[in-house]
C-alpha cells in the first residue's frame, strides 16, 4: 500500500456534507460515524503494511501517522486560507476530516481494531467533546444527549452555518480569538491556517498516543 493517502483523506465524502449542512448541531456524530466507515478499513490495511514491512512497533508506527497526518493538516489549511471566510467551513471541515483519519491510524498501530464500534466514541472523547467514550457511543447511537446539548448552549446556535462552524471549531480544537479571526482574512489566512492545523492535529496526536499506547 503506497504511504501516500488518496483523495479520501482529504476530501469529506459529498453525503458527509450534504448531512453535516442538514444537521450541524451534530457534525461531530456524523463526521465521526463516516471516518469509521473510511477510514477504519484504510487504517487496518495501513497498519498490516507497514508491519510488514516495520515490525510490530506500535510507537514507531504511531509516529509516522502523527507526521503524515500533521503534513496533511498543514498543506490542506494553507491551501483553504486562500480565501479566508468563504473557505473557513471547508477549513475546518477538512481538519476535522484529516484528525478523525489519524485518531484511526494511531488506533490501527497499537493492535486496536479500527473497525471495532468504539472507535469513533473514542475519536469523540480525545477531541474533548464528550467525557468517556461510552456517553459518545450512546450519543452515535441516537440514545444519548447529542453534542449540541452537552457542550454548547442552544443560543449559540443562531444559523445552521454558525453551528457548523462552532461544532468544527470544537472538533478541530479551535477556540475564538485573535488567531482563529486571522483565520478569515484572505492571504494571512494561508499562514495562519497551515501552522494552527498542524499545531493542532501534533496535539490531538499526542493524545491518541498517550491513550492507546498507554
Amino acid at each position: 500500500m503506497s504511504d501516500e493517502p488518496g483523495e479520501g483523506a482529504r476530501q469529506l465524502p459529498r453525503e458527509l456534507w450534504g448531512r453535516l449542512r442538514a444537521d450541524p448541531a451534530r457534525a461531530p456524530e456524523h463526521l465521526a460515524l463516516a471516518a469509521a466507515e473510511f477510514h477504519g478499513p484504510a487504517a487496518a490495511g495501513w497498519a498490516a503494511e507497514r508491519r510488514r514491512r516495520y515490525g510490530g512497533d506500535g510507537a514507531q508506527l504511531a509516529g509516522m501517522a502523527k507526521k503524515r497526518h500533521a503534513s496533511l493538516a498543514r498543506f490542506g489549511g494553507a491551501a483553504t486560507g486562500v480565501g479566508g471566510f468563504v473557505t473557513v467551513i471547508p477549513d475546518l471541515a477538512g481538519l476535522a476530516w484529516i484528525q478523525s483519519r489519524l485518531v484511526f491510524f494511531v488506533a490501527a498501530a497499537f493492535d486496536f481494531d479500527p473497525l471495532d464500534p468504539m472507535r469513533p466514541a473514542e475519536l469523540l472523547v480525545l477531541q474533548g467533546l464528550y467525557s468517556s467514550p461510552e456517553t459518545a457511543r450512546s450519543a452515535l447511537d441516537g440514545v444519548g444527549r447529542s453534542v449540541a446539548s452537552t457542550w454548547m448552549d442552544a443560543k449559540l446556535s443562531a444559523s445552521g452555518e454558525r453551528t457548523l462552524v462552532n461544532r468544527l471549531m470544537v472538533m478541530g480544537g479551535k477556540r475564538v480569538g485573535k488567531k482563529f479571526a486571522a483565520r478569515l482574512v484572505p492571504g494571512l489566512a494561508v499562514v495562519v491556517n497551515a501552522a494552527g492545523n498542524e499545531r493542532d492535529t501534533r496535539a490531538l496526536a499526542d493524545r491518541a498516543i498517550a491513550f492507546y499506547g498507554g
